[in-house]
């Protein structure tokens, strides 16, 4: 799981991508989902981010 703005992104992604060559696998594709809407996030004052990978 992540946390902060959008413009981190890249960041995950390459974090996620050492991730699934670290368990020996390939990275096929990636996913974002944003856990709360944005004005639930506002609220709670936090916008966690959850990264799914497809993997061959």
């Amino acid at each position: 799981m992540f946390f902060g703005p959008y413009q981190n992104a890249g960041k995950w992604a390459q974090e996620m991508q050492a991730y699934v060559k670290g368990q020996g696998k390939e990275l096929k594709k990636l996913y974002f989902f944003y856990t709360t809407c944005p004005k639930c996030a506002k609220a709670y004052g936090k916008n966690y981010v959850v990264l799914f990978a497809q993997i061959k």
